[in-house]
């Protein structure tokens, strides 16, 4: 039973996901090849973010791997999971912006819709699903940010888009954070110490790179 609660937390990810490309596909103005490389490479992205889940799972399940291997197919990645994985993919972006010159902006701006789209998706099913409540405030958040990335697409330029929707993100979950017992994203629960840590993070980076772009 457990490994099926874990199958199908893992479909509903992957469809959320591939309505969330389908979304980015439909809305995006970009040529057709630019839009399919840049899903090509967000793919490749989140995979690599799963092996990492997995990895972090054997980490912190280590003593259990170690006796039983196969039990860590019942154990579910749980939020210290997620965190080591957003650490090991950052650190992936950083290496392939280094040594092969990616163009980070670009696919965070692409990477926005994905996100926003499979976000709806998943917690929606959440809801008629499994009749979770709680997850409505992060659902009105998500459709409030994409409305407003709808309405500013064309008039703004990617960076301050890029920022609007970061701020958004980060501030509404602060919010719903003083109103609700629990946050999650994709079934995994994020501490808000994580998400101000993140926010700073992705700001540090946002002002390097352009500052890097001004010099």
């Amino acid at each position: 039973m457990a490994i099926a609660s874990v199958l199908t937390s893992i479909g509903i990810i992957v469809v959320s996901i591939i309505m969330g490309f389908i979304f980015f596909f439909v809305i995006s103005p970009l040529p057709t090849q630019v839009k399919k490389k840049q899903l090509e490479e967000i793919t490749s992205l989140l995979i690599n973010f799963v092996i990492y889940i997995w990895v972090g799972k054997i980490l912190l399940n280590i003593s259990t791997f170690i006796t039983d291997p196969l039990a860590i197919l019942a154990y579910p990645s749980d939020s210290h999971a997620f965190y080591l994985a957003t650490l090991f993919i950052v650190l992936n972006i950083g290496y392939k912006y280094k040594r092969h010159n990616l163009a980070v902006l670009t696919l965070l701006n692409s990477f926005i819709p994905v996100f926003l789209a499979a976000s709806f998706v998943y917690e929606f099913v959440q809801i008629v699903w499994n009749s979770n409540t709680y997850t409505w405030g992060y659902l009105g958040l998500v459709m409030l940010l994409i409305v407003v990335y709808m309405l500013v697409y064309d008039r703004i330029t990617k960076e301050k888009l890029l920022g609007i929707m970061l701020i958004g993100w980060v501030f509404g979950q602060l919010m719903l954070a003083l109103f609700l017992p629990f946050l999650t994203v994709f079934g995994y629960m994020m501490a808000p110490w994580f998400l101000i840590l993140f926010f700073i993070t992705s700001i540090g980076l946002y002002i390097y790179n352009n500052g890097k772009q001004v010099s």
